[in-house]
C-alpha cells in the first residue's frame, strides 16, 4: 500500500449512499502513502476544519499532483501548511463551505494546471497574480457571491483555456488583453458586475466555443467582426446595456447552436448574412430590445430551432401561422407584445401540429380568434392575453397538453362566455381576468396556484364549499365583478392562501372570524374593500400575523380598531377609509415599523393624534397618511412630522423607483399591485402603482387647531400636503417653500393670518394651490408657479392684493417680507411732540375708568348702546362674548393634562414668545357679519412655554374696542 500512486473512493454518483471517513480518518488513511500522486475523494464526508486536513496531506503526501475533494464537508480556513504542496497540478474543492479567502501563496504553485473553487463560499478580494501562474489552464470560481476581484492584464500566448467566474462579485472593465488568450474555448463571466464596453479584441479568439457574458453592465456595441469563431457554439451577451444593430455576421456561424441577445438596447431591422451557411441554431433569444421591422424570413427557414423567443420589441407586419409551421422542432414560441399580427384564419388545424411545442407565447398579438390547438399534446404554457379574441372560451382549451398544461392565461380579451361543459382541471395557473365573462361563477381547478377572475361581470354569490376548491391556491382574487351574498365561511380552508382579493363587489354579511384568526398567518394581502360589509371588524388577528396589506376601506365598518391588529407587526399598507369607525389614532399600531400607507379617511375618528412617547415614532418608513374627513382635533405636533422618515428625500436612493407591492411564488416573479386612493385637486385618484418616493399627508376636515409646524418643511418629498377645513391660525411657515417636490397643496378655509412667504415660489413643480378663505393679507408673491394660478386660489382673503387678484396693491401695502429700514424713518418733532402731549391728556381722561371699578362699569354699559345702534346699519350683528356665540373660543378654552404635558415637548417651537399680549376685546368674525365683544377682556404675560390660549382671565381692565376687517 505504501507504494500507491492513486486513490479514488468517489462516491458522487445517483443512488449510492456517500462513505463516511471517520475511522480511519484522513490523516490516518494518507499517513504511510508517501508515493501518492493523485488523491480523488469526492463525496466522501470528512467533516474537517483547514488546519486538521491542510496539515494531514501536507505532512504526508509531499510528491501530490492531482488532489480532488469536492462536496467532502471540508470547512476552512486553508492553513498555511498547504503551501507544502508545491507539485500540485490539479485541485478541485468545489462545493466545501470554507467561508475564508484564498491565500497569495496559490500563486506559488508553479505546476497549478486546474485549479476549481466553485461553491465555496469563499469572500475577500482574489489574487490576481494567480492569473498570471503560466501554467494554468483552467479556473473555475463560480458561484461565490462575497468573492470579489478584478480581471489583469494578460500576456501575450497566456495558457489559459477556461474561465469561469459566474456568479461572483468580480467587477470593473474587461481588459483588451483578453484577445492574447489564444488558447482561450470557454469565457462563462455571467452574473458578475463588469462594466464598460465589450473589447473587440475577444473576436480575435479563434479557439472559443463558449461565451457568456450575461447579467452584467457591459456597453458600446455588439463586435461586427465574428467571422473568425467558426467554432462558437453558445453565445450569451443579455441582460446588458449594449447598443447598435446585430452584426449578420452571427448568423453566419457555422458551428453556432444558442445566440442570446436579450434585455439589451439593441436597435434596428434584423439582416441576414449574405454568407449564411445551412444554420445549427437551436435557440434565438432577441427578446426585450428595441428591434423593428418585419420578422426576418430566415428565421422560418432555421428548421433546427427549438427555441425562437421574439417578444417585447417593435416587430411589426403580419405573421402567417402557416409559415410558424415550418419549424417542425419549436418547443418554445414567443411573439408576445410587438405591433405585430398573427394571421390564423387560412390555415387548417394541422398547420398547428407541432408536436414538441410545449410553450406558446402570443401575448398582445392582435388575435381575433383561438388559434387551434386542438392537437398539442406536450403544451404546458399558453399565454393568449391582451388580444381581441371575442365570444365563448371553446371547452376544447382546457384539453390541449392532454393533462400536462398548467398555465393558461387569456385576460384582457373580450370573451364573453365559457362554453359548456367545460372541465377545468390540471392547471396551476388561470387568468381570466378583464374579460366581460358573466353568469356563475366557474368553479377553480382544484391544483390551481393561482387563480384570477377579476374584471369580469360575474354575478352570482360566491359558492359556499368554494374553499374545497382552493385548498392549494396562494393567490385567488375576484375583484372588480358583481358578486353578491356573503363570504363563505370554507374560504378558510385556504390554508396556503397569501392573497385574497374580494374587493369591488356587493357582497353583504360580516368579515368571517376564521379569516383573521388562522388565515392572517399565511396572508400577505387581505383586501374586501368596496363591499357593503357591516359590523365590527373581529378581534381575531392571529398572534403570528404576516399582513402586509389590510384594505377594508369603502364599506359599513363600524365600532372599533380591533386591538389584535397590533399582532400584524409587517403592516404595510391600512386602508380601512369610508366606513362608520369611531375610535380615537391607532396608536396601538406602535410596532409596525413597517407601516407605509395609513388611510383612515372619512370615518368617526376623533381626538388627538398625538401618542405616547415613541408610538408613532417608530413609522419611519411612513409615506402616505390621509386622515381627512374625520373629527381629530388638537395642535400638530413638531415631533411627528420629524419622525416619518418616508416623507424626506434621501432615506434610501435605490428605492426611489420602486413602488410597494406584495412579492408571493418567488420563483415565478409574481406580485400583488398595492393600490391606493387619493385626493388631489378636488379629486378623488387611484393609484395602482405607488412609488416608494411618493408620499402625502392629508389632514383635511377635522378641527385641528393652533400654528402649522415649522418642522413639515423636514418632510422635502412631499407630493401632496393637504391641511385645508381646520381651524389653523398663525402664519404659513415659510419652511413650506423648502417642499422641492410639492405638487399640490391646500391649506384652504383655516384661520391663517399674516403675508404668504417669498419661499413658496421657489415650488416650481407646484400645479394646484388653494389658500382660499383664510386671513392672509398683503401682496400676492409673483414669478414662477404663482404666475399660472387663478384668483379662486386666493378668494375670500379680503386684504391680499395683486395679481391675479382685481385688487391692486396701493403704495403703503405691506408686501411679503417688507419691513422699514432705519434709513428710511424720518422723524418730525413737532409731530412727536403733538403725540405725546396727547397721549398725556388722554390718560388722564381714561386713568379714572381702568382703576374705578363703578365708573368703568357705566364705562361698558355706555359703550354697548353705543355698538348696538351703530353697527346693524352697516350690516353687522351684536353679540356679548359671555353669550358663548362663537364654538371656536370654547375649543381654545379647553385643555387637557396630555397638552399640559406636550407644554414641555414643544418648549423649543414656542420658545420665541415672551412679551405681554392682549386678546381682542371686540372682533368680527370670520364670516364678518358679527361683531363679538368681551367686556373681561384683559393682557396676560406670556409663560415660558404655551400650547393653546389661557383658559381664563386675570384682573380686569379697561374695554379696548378694536375692529378690523
Amino acid at each position: 500500500m505504501t507504494k500507491l500512486v492513486t486513490i479514488d473512493l468517489s462516491t458522487q454518483f445517483p443512488g449510492t449512499q456517500p462513505l463516511k471517513l471517520e475511522n480511519p480518518n484522513l490523516k490516518t488513511l494518507v499517513q504511510n502513502l508517501k508515493e501518492l500522486q493523485g488523491l480523488y475523494l469526492d463525496g466522501v464526508n470528512i467533516s474537517a476544519p483547514g488546519n486538521e486536513w491542510c496539515q494531514a496531506l501536507s505532512s504526508s503526501l509531499p510528491n501530490l499532483s492531482n488532489l480532488s475533494l469536492s462536496s467532502c464537508h471540508l470547512s476552512g480556513p486553508i492553513d498555511t501548511s498547504f503551501s507544502q504542496l508545491h507539485l500540485l497540478s490539479v485541485l478541485r474543492l468545489d462545493m466545501n463551505n470554507l467561508s475564508t479567502t484564498i491565500p497569495d501563496f496559490f500563486a506559488n504553485f508553479t505546476r497549478l494546471t486546474s485549479l476549481s473553487l466553485s461553491s465555496c463560499s469563499l469572500q475577500g478580494f482574489f489574487p490576481d497574480n494567480i492569473f498570471q501562474v503560466p501554467t494554468l489552464q483552467n479556473l473555475d470560481l463560480s458561484n461565490n457571491k462575497l468573492l470579489n476581484g478584478n480581471l489583469p492584464q494578460f500576456p501575450q500566448r497566456g495558457s489559459l483555456r477556461g474561465i469561469i467566474l459566474s456568479c461572483t462579485n468580480f467587477s470593473g472593465p474587461m481588459p483588451d488583453s483578453i484577445g492574447n488568450l489564444v488558447m482561450l474555448s470557454r469565457i462563462d463571466l455571467s452574473n458578475c458586475n463588469f462594466s464598460g464596453k465589450l473589447p473587440s479584441m475577444i473576436t480575435h479568439l479563434t479557439e472559443l466555443i463558449y461565451l457568456d457574458l450575461s447579467f452584467n453592465d457591459l456597453t458600446g456595441f455588439v463586435p461586427w467582426n465574428f467571422e473568425g469563431l467558426n467554432d462558437l457554439v453558445y453565445l450569451n451577451l443579455g441582460y446588458n446595456s449594449l447598443r447598435g444593430s446585430i452584426p449578420p455576421a452571427l448568423f453566419a456561424l457555422p458551428l453556432l447552436q444558442k445566440l442570446q441577445l436579450s434585455n439589451n438596447q439593441l436597435v434596428g431591422q434584423v439582416n441576414e448574412s449574405s454568407t449564411t451557411p445551412f444554420s445549427q441554431l437551436d435557440t434565438l433569444d432577441l427578446s426585450s430590445n428595441l428591434l423593428e421591422g418585419p420578422i426576418p424570413e430566415f428565421f422560418f427557414e432555421l428548421r433546427k430551432l427549438n427555441v425562437l423567443l421574439l417578444s417585447a420589441n417593435f416587430f411589426n407586419g403580419t405573421v402567417q401561422m402557416a409559415n410558424i409551421h415550418n419549424l417542425q422542432n419549436l418547443t418554445r414560441l414567443e411573439l408576445a407584445h410587438n405591433r405585430l399580427k398573427i394571421n390564423t384564419s387560412n390555415s387548417s388545424s394541422s398547420s398547428y401540429s407541432f408536436q414538441q411545442l410545449t410553450r406558446l407565447n402570443l401575448a398582445s398579438c392582435n388575435l381575433q380568434s383561438f388559434p387551434d390547438l386542438r392537437n398539442q399534446s406536450k403544451m404546458s404554457f399558453l399565454d393568449l392575453s391582451d388580444n381581441q379574441i371575442k365570444g365563448e372560451i371553446p371547452n376544447w382549451i382546457w384539453e390541449v397538453g392532454r393533462g400536462s398544461l398548467v398555465h393558461l392565461n387569456l385576460s384582457y380579451n373580450l370573451l364573453r362566455d365559457l362554453q359548456k361543459p367545460y372541465n377545468i382541471s390540471s392547471l396551476y395557473f388561470l387568468d381570466i381576468r378583464s374579460n366581460q365573462l358573466q353568469g356563475d361563477l366557474p368553479v377553480p381547478p382544484p391544483s390551481a396556484i393561482y387563480i384570477d377572475y377579476s374584471g369580469n361581470n360575474f354575478n352570482s354569490s360566491i359558492p359556499v364549499d368554494i374553499g374545497n376548491s382552493i385548498l392549494s391556491s396562494s393567490f385567488f382574487s375576484l375583484s372588480n365583478n358583481s358578486l353578491t351574498g356573503a363570504i363563505p365561511e370554507s374560504i378558510c380552508k385556504a390554508s396556503y392562501l397569501q392573497v385574497l382579493d374580494l374587493s369591488d363587489n356587493s357582497l353583504r354579511g360580516t368579515i368571517p372570524n376564521c379569516l383573521l384568526s388562522i388565515n392572517s398567518k399565511t396572508l400577505g394581502v387581505l383586501n374586501l374593500g368596496k363591499n357593503i360589509l357591516s359590523s365590527t371588524i373581529p378581534n381575531s388577528f392571529s398572534l403570528s400575523c404576516s399582513l402586509r396589506t389590510l384594505d377594508l376601506s369603502r364599506n359599513n365598518l363600524s365600532g372599533q380598531i380591533p386591538g389584535s391588529l397590533a399582532n400584524c407587526k409587517f403592516l404595510e399598507v391600512l386602508s380601512i377609509g369610508n366606513n362608520n369607525i369611531q375610535d380615537n389614532f391607532p396608536c396601538m399600531l406602535k410596532n409596525s415599523s413597517n407601516l407605509r400607507v395609513l388611510v383612515l379617511h372619512s370615518n368617526k375618528f376623533q381626538g388627538d393624534i398625538r401618542c405616547h412617547p415613541g408610538a408613532n415614532n417608530s413609522w419611519r418608513n411612513l409615506q402616505i397618511i390621509d386622515i381627512a374627513f374625520n373629527n381629530f382635533s388638537g395642535n400638530l405636533y413638531p415631533k411627528c412630522f420629524l419622525s416619518w422618515r418616508g416623507m424626506m428625500l434621501g432615506n434610501d436612493a435605490e428605492l426611489d423607483h420602486n413602488h410597494l407591492r406584495f412579492d408571493f411564488l418567488n420563483l415565478n416573479n409574481f406580485y400583488y399591485q398595492d393600490t391606493v386612493t387619493v385626493t388631489i385637486k378636488g379629486l378623488e385618484l387611484e393609484f395602482v402603482k405607488i412609488l416608494s418616493v411618493f408620499t402625502v399627508l392629508d389632514f383635511s376636515s377635522n378641527n385641528f387647531q393652533g400654528e402649522i409646524p415649522d418642522t413639515v418643511g423636514n418632510l422635502s418629498s412631499l407630493y401632496i400636503l393637504n391641511f385645508s377645513n381646520n381651524a389653523l391660525t398663525g402664519q404659513i411657515p415659510k419652511s413650506i417653500g423648502y417642499l422641492t417636490q410639492l405638487e399640490s397643496l391646500d391649506l384652504s378655509n383655516n384661520q391663517l393670518t399674516g403675508v404668504i412667504p417669498e419661499e413658496l415660489t421657489s415650488l416650481t413643480f407646484l400645479s394646484f394651490l388653494n389658500l382660499s378663505y383664510n386671513m392672509l393679507f398683503g401682496k400676492i408673491p409673483l414669478g414662477r408657479q404663482f404666475q399660472t394660478f387663478s384668483e379662486v386660489s386666493y378668494e375670500g382673503n379680503m386684504e391680499l392684493c395683486g395679481f391675479p387678484l382685481n385688487t391692486s396693491c396701493k403704495d403703503n401695502t405691506l408686501e411679503p417680507n417688507s419691513a422699514p429700514t432705519l434709513a428710511s424713518l424720518d422723524f418730525d418733532w413737532q409731530f412727536v411732540f403733538t403725540g405725546l402731549g396727547f397721549g398725556v391728556g388722554a390718560a388722564l381722561v381714561i386713568a379714572p375708568f381702568a382703576f374705578v371699578k363703578k365708573w368703568r362699569e357705566q364705562c361698558n354699559k355706555h359703550l354697548e348702546r353705543l355698538i348696538k345702534l351703530i353697527f346693524p346699519r352697516y350690516g353687522f350683528s351684536y353679540v356679548r362674548y359671555d353669550e358663548k356665540v362663537e364654538a371656536a373660543e370654547e375649543i381654545e378654552d379647553e385643555t387637557t393634562d396630555e397638552e399640559e404635558d406636550d407644554d414641555k415637548e414643544d418648549e423649543i417651537e414656542d420658545d420665541k414668545f415672551r412679551g405681554s399680549y392682549c386678546v381682542f376685546c371686540t372682533k368680527v368674525d370670520i364670516q364678518r357679519k358679527k361683531a363679538v365683544h368681551d367686556p373681561k377682556c384683559t393682557c396676560h404675560y406670556s409663560p415660558t412655554v404655551f400650547c393653546s390660549s389661557p383658559t381664563s382671565s386675570s384682573s380686569s381692565s379697561s374695554s379696548l374696542l378694536v375692529i378690523y376687517g
